[in-house]
């Protein structure tokens, strides 16, 4: 069975952003994100959010063209090894669209894709250039 759009991490009432905060007492994790130019940003993520949406909502430069509808690859994340081991397996759609992506490694993944997990705590991602 094929999944359609992003995985379904948030509910679509925070998606569309009726909801401005998280539940209250929500589990959050330390994530950081490596920009281009190896400046490292570190955040409080909640869990149970996708990696797009995190950057965003803490202005980080992760693109998302398509707005988290698996339409492009603009929130093209590289994984350290250890963690991407530990992530679900990439759906087809995702695959095609890793296609698309500057710097392709064998641990990118789609950031809007990958929801974050309590065991995801201290993870760091790399934002690659995109080459403008």
């Amino acid at each position: 069975m094929s999944r359609k759009n992003t995985v379904p991490c948030t509910s679509i009432v925070e998606k569309r952003g009726f909801h401005s905060s998280g539940p209250l007492n929500a589990k959050t994790v330390t994530v950081t994100y490596i920009e281009p130019s190896g400046d490292e940003k570190v955040v409080q993520a909640e869990v149970g959010k996708n990696l797009l949406d995190i950057a965003h909502e803490n202005d980080i430069e992760l693109e998302g063209a398509c707005g988290g509808e698996l339409a492009c690859a603009t929130c093209h994340l590289i994984f350290e090894k250890e963690m991407y081991d530990t992530l679900p397996e990439k759906e087809d759609e995702e695959d095609d669209m890793l296609d698309l992506a500057f710097e392709l490694t064998d641990t990118s993944r789609l950031g809007c894709q990958i929801c974050v997990r309590e065991d995801m705590d201290g993870m760091k991602v790399r934002i690659p250039d995109d080459g403008f």
